[in-house]
């Protein structure tokens, strides 16, 4: 019964993204009685929960200092998530990268940028 009522306030607009993908998350912020977007970039590290608690970790360094963000799926103050670039990964949880710096951060990619069929 808690599925049904839930699957109603679902968003139906997510598009598919997994582990170890660069994606730009677009997040409404209100200021005062002001409110603006702001986009965040960065490697989804881990994705957790299911239906309505399911949440996304991003992170990205800025300024040599890591980031780490913790985004609802179905929130409505996130506004868009486009996937930019996907990694080739073997875990679930890519924790291991707070631990590196530099080009050690990047993961492989999982698809070429051309595919052509020749």
């Amino acid at each position: 019964m808690l599925d049904a009522v839930e699957s109603k306030s679902l968003r139906k607009d997510i598009p598919h993204f997994e582990i170890g993908d660069v994606v730009d998350v677009r997040t409404r912020i209100k200021e005062g009685n002001k409110e603006r977007t702001q986009v965040f970039t960065g490697t989804v590290i881990a994705r957790k929960g299911r239906g309505m608690n399911e949440t996304f970790t991003v992170r990205r360094i800025v300024d040599n200092e890591g980031v780490e963000r913790i985004f609802p799926l179905h929130s409505p103050n996130v506004l868009d998530i486009r996937p930019i670039r996907s990694g080739k990964t073997k875990r679930a949880k890519l924790y291991y990268l707070r631990k590196r710096t530099g080009k050690a951060v990047r993961l492989a990619r999982r698809h070429s940028e051309h595919t052509t069929s020749e």
